[in-house]
């Protein structure tokens, strides 16, 4: 994903969670159960600490292009749709079928960090670029 795109996703997924956050402590805890609400959390959890290294990620390629970061955040936003998402409908509709899907995006996020780190490393420094 682009610097711009990421941004944007960073900006919508910011938005949905604290709007879902807010909803699920003010309406949700009243009608699901612990094991649902803990799901919920866990959700929101893991969207929290994705939007803010996408956030980072969109600055860090804003400065420097690179093929690395791009599909890290094109990783790391796949694997926030999938990992969060999935908890959010299996707490929500109870579809067993989901818990299939939560570990692909756990892989995903995995993989997503891991580009980052290839990426991080493969950026030359002042002293790299002076020689």
């Amino acid at each position: 994903m682009s610097s711009r795109a990421t941004f944007i996703f960073a900006a919508i997924s910011g938005f949905l969670l604290v709007a879902f956050g807010a909803f699920g402590a003010h309406v949700l805890s009243k009608s699901l159960g612990p094991t649902e609400m803990a799901w919920i959390h866990t959700g929101l959890e893991y969207q929290a600490y994705h939007t803010l290294a996408m956030m980072g990620l969109a600055a860090a390629m804003l400065r420097r292009a690179n093929i690395w970061f791009y599909w890290s955040s094109a990783l790391l936003a796949l694997g926030t749709v999938l990992f969060s998402g999935s908890l959010y409908c299996l707490a929500l509709s109870h579809l067993h079928m989901l818990v299939f899907i939560t570990p692909v995006g756990g892989f995903c996020l995995l993989i997503g960090w891991f580009l980052m780190l290839i990426g991080a490393l493969r950026l030359k420094t002042k002293a790299d670029r002076h020689e």
